[in-house]
């Protein structure tokens, strides 16, 4: 039971009782021992009881010395009985000597929301860096867990509703690597998969008390150990969509006692939209590559046959003509010896081709060095294999620390520029040079010194200018949203230079 107050601070209490009465916040007069001696009407709806239950009951609020004070702000938990779990910030100050009085607000879904943007500003910045998409939608996944009061997640893919997903992202559920094979046995079973009309009606779909049902249906036996494992109440399901397309769904499952609120889906809904993102992006830049690799397997088809295909043509005439000299047995000493030595040479030069081609397929390990390294690397192999000058020059102020596929890209540019040197200009040098561009950016110049090429407007220069690889390293620019230009210069010989307006 609460203490009684002394008469000499009867006249103080009273004023406090008053105070208590009129004050918009939670305000409660606590005894010395931390417990309620009388609130307000607002603190009984903020702690969920009425007074009569709140008297003499342990507040949850710490009386320490060092949190005294009313300019002082803290934050502590209270859990009502009907197991509602909310956040109080209060402040608290001694009165008379005789207990506490404290002022507290319910911050609850302040302090949600606010967990809800970091959050899915952290899961943009996932999506904006992503490498591996799995990666990516698990650590989405782990946001939900954690900034909403949500028990487990799954991010599923979905080409064709009446094939089997792909999990891309989990989180929640402990190891369930055979998840999708249990769900498709469900699914022969007859188990009602609700997800389903999520994908259907293109909305979320909401279904209170899912555990229950699911953990007394025979037909969801195949994933009653899974689902059992964490603690949950209520089903959200929620499209993916982009560009007009289902891409997935995204499902949640909450703790017992949390409602499905309409804050909570609005999360739920940036949430998906992120991840709905993040697999349209890996989707595109899959079709990308796959374009990318078509375009470098046509280019080195193109190679083989301008280069060592009709090289090792010629050695096979050579090699002909050669024998039918001989069988006519009228073929000099100097005949036999020109004919050896133009073999000789066409076979050297076949394989100079062939090694070039080979150090070109080798796979560009971006991750062990930078793309200068890389760069300079190459550089030092086609001085090795041509005799041919290459310098690689690089800015003070540059910063080339950007995204692996970026390198990649502007390291095959450059590869590309420097076999159309090698192999059209007839230089004995050429200069790269790496220099910064505006805020981040870029930009990349090779030149030589070389016969320069005329590219007048016409058929032919359309078919020389494909032959030399322009269009696919403008395209290479162009992805970054950059530019490529290319021409002769002034000082005779010829010269590729990329922009791109960030290296980020």
């Amino acid at each position: 039971m609460p203490q009684a107050l002394d008469p000499s601070v009867r006249t103080g209490h009273h004023t406090m009782q008053a105070l208590v009465e009129v004050s918009g916040d939670g305000l409660a007069l606590l005894d010395v021992e931390g417990r309620f001696v009388m609130v307000n009407e607002a603190a009984t709806q903020v702690l969920g009881l009425p007074a009569a239950e709140l008297v003499g009951r342990t507040a949850p609020f710490v009386t320490t010395p060092e949190r005294n004070g009313p300019s002082t702000r803290h934050t502590d938990a209270w859990t009502a009985p009907d197991g509602r779990r909310c956040d109080l910030e209060y402040r608290i100050s001694p009165v008379g000597g005789e207990g506490y009085a404290v002022w507290f607000s319910d911050v609850t879904e302040a302090r949600r929301q606010q967990q809800r943007l970091a959050a899915i500003t952290r899961a943009a910045s996932r999506v904006a860096g992503s490498c591996s998409l799995r990666a990516t939608l698990d650590a989405v996944a782990h946001e939900i867990v954690l900034t909403a009061n949500i028990a487990a997640v799954q991010i599923l893919a979905v080409d064709d509703p009446a094939d089997e997903l792909r999990v891309l992202g989990m989180a929640g559920f402990g190891d369930a690597p055979d998840f999708i094979q249990r769900l498709g046995a469900c699914r022969r079973r007859g188990a009602q998969v609700l997800f389903m009309e999520a994908i259907r009606t293109r909305k979320p779909v909401v279904v209170r008390h899912r555990r229950a049902v699911i953990m007394a249906d025979p037909r969801w036996a195949p994933l009653h150990e899974i689902m059992d494992r964490p603690n949950w109440d209520d089903f959200v399901s929620l499209p993916l969509i982009v560009r007009d397309r289902i891409v997935g769904v995204i499902n949640t499952y909450y703790v017992p006692g949390e409602d499905p609120c309409s804050n909570s889906l609005a999360f739920l809904e940036a949430m998906a939209d992120h991840a709905a993102v993040a697999i349209d992006t890996a989707s595109l830049l899959s079709q990308t590559r796959s374009q990318a690799q078509e375009q470098e397997r046509r280019r080195l088809a193109r190679e083989l046959h301008d280069s060592a295909v009709q090289q090792l043509f010629s050695m096979r005439m050579q090699a002909k003509a050669l024998r039918a000299e001989l069988d006519r047995a009228s073929a000099g000493p100097a005949t036999v010896c020109n004919a050896a030595e133009e073999i000789a040479q066409l076979s050297e030069s076949a394989l100079a081709d062939l090694r070039r081609l080979v150090f070109e397929l080798r796979p560009l390990d971006l991750g062990a060095q930078s793309l200068i390294d890389a760069v300079r690397t190459h550089a030092a192999s086609v001085e090795t294999r041509t005799g041919m000058a290459v310098h690689v020059r690089v800015s003070s102020d540059l910063d080339p620390d950007a995204g692996i596929d970026l390198q990649e890209d502007v390291y095959r540019i450059v590869q590309e520029a420097l076999h159309n040197v090698v192999k059209h200009a007839g230089a004995t040098s050429v200069d790269i040079r790496f220099a910064r561009a505006g805020e981040g950016g870029m930009v990349v110049e090779i030149a030589d010194d070389g016969c320069g090429l005329g590219l007048a407007p016409g058929p032919a220069a359309a078919t020389l200018r494909n032959k030399l690889g322009l269009v696919s390293m403008r395209e290479r620019a162009e992805r970054w949203g950059g530019r490529l230009a290319a021409g002769p210069r002034q000082a005779g010989g010829w010269t590729v230079t990329v922009t791109l307006p960030s290296a980020r």
